[in-house]
């Protein structure tokens, strides 16, 4: 695994069959929830954060579950699937407290759309008073991307200011793209005070192709 749980490629519980990796990614999936409700448990939240925390890695454990089952067609596309379901527990561990939307073709976190330049809808605001700006993943990477069809995401001319209520549409390139191609990809927004982060959350998607 890398450092926020996304499990690397090391041809560990590999095998050619398709269908008996789905078997392994769901148990896998449904065993990593344990440690994550773990952490949970570990910060003694108040009851409602602590309910909707759960919640969210619930939800996520049988969404994922069933993307892996119904969707992926690939041993990359499980991975993918995977790998986002593990990004999105993490960020359901972590807690919300920035108001964030990510959007394609208006849906939010499991999403549907055709190959090609897909328009993906960026929403964030601060709390008392305090703008939200791009922030980055990871070190200089930007974004999370991880796809079965290279895709990636278009970073020339970024609005990448601090908004008062951000509201902005960001390029995702998928024109290599065909039917059953799944891209997970997170987008990380950063919560500005006198022109320092005062925190940043990420908010991970996946894309099927259709």
């Amino acid at each position: 695994m890398d450092y926020d749980g996304v499990r690397i490629d090391d041809g560990s519980e590999r095998t050619d069959n398709v269908n008996d990796y789905k078997v392994t990614c769901i148990d896998f999936i449904k065993d990593i929830s344990h440690d994550y409700e773990a952490w949970v448990d570990y910060y003694k939240l108040p009851e409602d954060e602590d309910k909707k925390r759960r919640n969210g890695i619930r939800a996520t454990i049988e969404r994922t579950n069933e993307w892996i089952a119904k969707i992926a067609q690939t041993i990359k596309a499980v991975d993918v699937v995977m790998n986002d379901g593990i990004q999105k527990m993490a960020e359901s561990t972590a807690g919300k407290p920035l108001e964030i939307g990510i959007f394609v073709n208006g849906k939010s976190s499991y999403t549907v759309a055709k190959a090609g330049i897909i328009d993906v809808t960026v929403k964030s605001s601060g709390r008392q008073g305090r703008k939200t700006k791009l922030g980055f993943h990871f070190k200089d990477n930007r974004f999370r991307i991880e796809s079965t069809c290279g895709a990636y995401f278009d970073e020339n001319n970024l609005p990448v200011q601090e908004f008062d209520l951000m509201d902005i549409s960001i390029k995702l390139h998928a024109e290599n793209a065909k039917q059953r191609d799944v891209i997970s990809f997170t987008v990380t927004i950063s919560e500005m005070e006198n022109d320092i982060e005062f925190e940043r959350r990420g908010l991970t998607t996946i894309v099927h192709i259709v």
